[in-house]
């Protein structure tokens, strides 16, 4: 018996399988910080799990229907317009198991094989590897810490051809914390607006952790608002990565697509959570802001720590909870024995000598960087950042 082939290219997550390795060795009784995984350090707000208590009360038990509660799909589309000025209708908003799912719906109803997606690199780990499965190709370019991890309107004009299908991106970025400003997206929303068969998805999943400017939705550009396909969802602003509940706003005929293949896959999403997330959707942002409050804080915190560390230029993350150093420096050293030609030597590298898990760039298209998250106490980060400023700078 044999695998499909679709799968022969397929890689395994790479910040779940470092967050696996972690899990390993701190069983095996080492003292192992992990900085790989992307989830919040804090709990489901007690509000919304009082909101799935009394669902479980009210007997929610049976099927949902497949996109979605409509309850939960008004609630979004309410969201959508208070806080990203965006006008879809329920009919128009499909809810999934997680925005990655909803990503991988649009995926699949809009490609095949021949067909290009446009990514800008660094981009989230899954992200080529869903292109992969739909049978179409990446069409990546690089944008740098030089150019603080963003696209340029020359470089998307570029990469654009008669095959190109999508353009996916995150802002705020994983893994980079860029955000895009309104004066960035304009421009990019020109090109976009030339190539009426491209369509884009636009990753908004850490919109609500943003620091010193404004997240925005590419989607509110009115000339290429039959063009986007916006996608959010509760993990990483809620802390309910658990919950599984993500949610997209599209065309109509896409929302309607999506719901199609979705009925054929997983069906309606989990009812409890569903209900919870009728609560998170209708609360003021507000009520979530001592969380982002707290990245901020160590963000600063992680940024002055990491700028000590020989070889590592750090840019300032707008958003999300990840820095993104670029540490081709340290490239061609040899520490403590150890020959440090790529990111992926680097990681295994602080792994091994600083116990501190944390994720190569190469999975995220970025060769050059490493990805660690500072979704942790600060007194972990100050450990952690102490254990790597010694295993690098005492042995460079």
């Amino acid at each position: 018996m044999q695998l499909s082939p679709r799968l022969q290219n397929l890689k395994p997550s790479a910040t779940i399988a470092m967050s696996v390795k972690a899990r390993e060795l701190k069983a095996e009784g080492r003292d192992i910080i992990s900085l790989s995984l992307g989830e919040p350090d804090f709990e489901t707000p007690d509000f919304i799990k009082e909101a799935a208590i009394q669902a479980i009360k009210e007997n929610y038990n049976q099927y949902t229907p497949v996109g979605g509660y409509l309850e939960l799909k008004e609630a979004i589309s309410k969201k959508f317009k208070r806080d990203n000025n965006l006008d879809y209708k329920p009919s128009q908003i499909v809810v999934s198991t997680g925005a990655k799912q909803s990503i991988f719906n649009i995926i699949q109803c809009m490609v095949s094989e021949g067909d290009e997606v446009i990514l800008p690199s660094p981009y989230w780990v899954s992200y080529a590897d869903m292109v992969t499965l739909a049978g179409a190709t990446v069409k990546e370019f690089r944008t740098g810490y030089e150019q603080d991890f963003k696209m340029t309107p020359q470089q998307l004009e570029e990469a654009i051809t008669p095959k190109s299908k999508i353009l996916l991106y995150s802002s705020p970025c994983n893994p980079s914390g860029s955000v895009y400003s309104r004066e960035e997206l304009a421009e990019i929303a020109k090109v976009v607006a030339k190539h009426p068969n491209l369509l884009v998805i636009s990753d908004e999943i850490y919109e609500h952790i943003t620091f010193d400017q404004e997240p925005v939705s590419i989607a509110s550009f009115q000339e290429i608002y039959d063009q986007v396909a916006t996608v959010n969802g509760l993990a990483k602003g809620f802390a309910m990565t658990g919950w599984r509940i993500g949610y997209m706003g599209a065309p109509e005929w896409l929302a309607k697509a999506c719901e199609v293949f979705q009925g054929q896959v997983t069906s309606g999403t989990n009812s409890i959570a569903q209900r919870a997330a009728i609560t998170a959707m209708e609360a003021d942002p507000s009520e979530i802001k001592y969380m982002t409050e707290a990245f901020h804080k160590r963000r600063d915190i992680v940024i002055e720590l990491a700028r000590e560390i020989e070889g590592f230029d750090v840019s300032v993350p707008q958003g999300a909870f990840y820095i993104f150093p670029d540490v081709s420096k340290l490239f061609g050293k040899t520490l403590q024995g150890v020959e440090i030609n790529t990111a992926n030597d680097l990681a295994m590298y602080l792994l091994e000598y600083a116990n501190v898990a944390t994720v190569s760039g190469e999975s995220f298209g970025s060769k050059n960087c490493i990805r660690l998250s500072y979704a942790a106490s600060e007194k972990e980060l100050r450990e952690a950042f102490r254990r790597i400023k010694e295993a690098i700078n005492n042995y460079c």
